[in-house]
């Protein structure tokens, strides 16, 4: 049955949904060595280049076939597509969130407290004057929570967002994992 799936009449679909796989993979696996997930990255290369692999050695075999190349071109350009969906979706990493307000940012700081997430506050001059900064580390999963809580504080603050490699001894929400439970010493 394998052999037969290799075949030509469904080789080309074969070809565009097994490059959507090694594609997707080689996305994460980009993103997983870019956040430090340096033991993932490897295992997710494996099986990217082993898809890869599979994929190549058939499509050479039927050199002269265009519709495998255009199944190969088509599932690149939608496993780029796929691969960066699911990463937005895993939501993987930390996130430095830094804002800039000219309202009380000790309030602030007190509604994201509220919410469980650490933040600390500065003074600064701006162009306009006095601004209040506001900073806070949070599981990029969350960002969007505290998106939400700054914009309801002050619809025309600023504020920008930067992916950070790593943090230590903040003060972090309790994130409700559903195998939180099994875990080894809970």
């Amino acid at each position: 049955m394998f052999d037969t799936l290799f075949n030509y009449p469904y080789l080309p679909f074969l070809v565009f949904f097994a490059r959507i796989g090694d594609v997707t993979l080689g996305t994460m696996r980009i993103i997983f060595i870019s956040k430090g997930k340096k033991y993932l990255a490897p295992v997710v290369g494996f099986f990217e280049v082993f898809i890869w692999i599979l994929v190549i050695s058939r499509i050479l075999a039927v050199s002269h076939d265009w519709l495998c190349y255009i199944a190969y071109a088509g599932g690149y350009a939608t496993g780029s597509l796929v691969g960066i969906w699911v990463e937005e979706r895993l939501a993987i990493g930390t996130q430095l969130i830094r804002v800039y307000t000219k309202k009380a940012g000790k309030t602030l700081v007190a509604i994201l407290n509220k919410e469980g997430f650490g933040a600390t506050m500065s003074k600064g001059e701006g162009i306009e004057g006095e601004v209040h900064i506001v900073q806070t580390v949070v599981n990029r999963n969350t960002a969007a929570k505290v998106e939400k809580l700054i914009t309801t504080f002050d619809p025309q603050v600023f504020y920008v967002i930067a992916d950070v490699r790593a943090a230590q001894h903040g003060i972090f929400p309790d994130n409700s994992r559903l195998f939180k439970r099994w875990r080894i010493g809970k």
